[in-house]
């Protein structure tokens, strides 16, 4: 099966999830990971609007109107699967209990700062509960097109936008590459399949390092 590039990105982030890890989707493209979880781990996935036990999307034709994301998008339930007020859901992210989050981005740079919720000028409903994400979560992967429709970087030296929490990212996967923030900045750690070295290094604002386990795989 061919992917498109946003299901390239949700497929890679679904390797980054651990048996028994209770994992946030944020709304848009991250909410795609759920449909490539590997069937021999069991996700516990959670909504802030209210859910835990959060499954796949649903099939065509088979959704459920009382049954959706954060986003307004339809999902469905796993057996055992729980429903809840605002105050609990953030009390669980606040609490420190979700062990990983995925979110998109406006811009994210190599010192792992995010800006996911308002351009200056531009109409936003507010920044909703990602503020408490990715501060309250134990990992936080960025998952997001390499570049925004005018074709400029959204991997920047430093972002220019509103920030949604300053160094708080620790992986950020795209369509062309998968990056790794540490406290010396950032590693270039895999090229998505069919990609070059050099179309990163291109479309890339950000400096990085590349990984020595990468290094060794290209010049082989």
């Amino acid at each position: 099966m061919t992917l498109n590039s946003r299901e390239v990105i949700a497929s890679r982030v679904a390797k980054e999830l651990h048996d028994g890890d209770l994992v946030n989707l944020g709304i848009g493209l991250p909410t795609l990971v759920a449909n490539f979880i590997p069937d021999e781990i069991e996700i516990i996935l959670q909504s802030e609007n209210g859910m835990i036990g959060m499954g796949r999307s649903p099939e065509e034709g088979f959704e459920d109107p009382d049954l959706f994301n954060a986003g307004g998008q339809p999902v469905t339930v796993k057996q055992g699967g729980a429903f809840f007020d605002s105050s609990l859901s953030l009390g669980i992210i606040r609490g420190g209990h979700v062990d990983l989050t995925v979110l998109g981005a406006l811009e994210v740079d190599q010192h792992g700062n995010l800006a996911s919720w308002s351009i200056p000028g531009v109409f936003s409903p507010g920044v909703g509960g990602s503020m408490d994400l990715v501060v309250g979560a134990k990992k936080v992967i960025v998952a997001t097109a390499h570049t925004n429709k005018s074709g400029a970087s959204k991997i920047l030296k430093q972002c220019k936008l509103p920030l949604t929490a300053a160094g708080k990212v620790n992986v950020i996967v795209t369509e062309l590459a998968v990056f790794e923030v540490k406290e010396d900045g950032l590693y270039l750690k895999e090229l998505q399949p069919g990609v070059t070295l050099a179309e990163v290094k291109d479309k890339t604002e950000a400096e990085f390092t590349i990984s020595k386990q990468l290094l060794a795989e290209i010049q082989v």
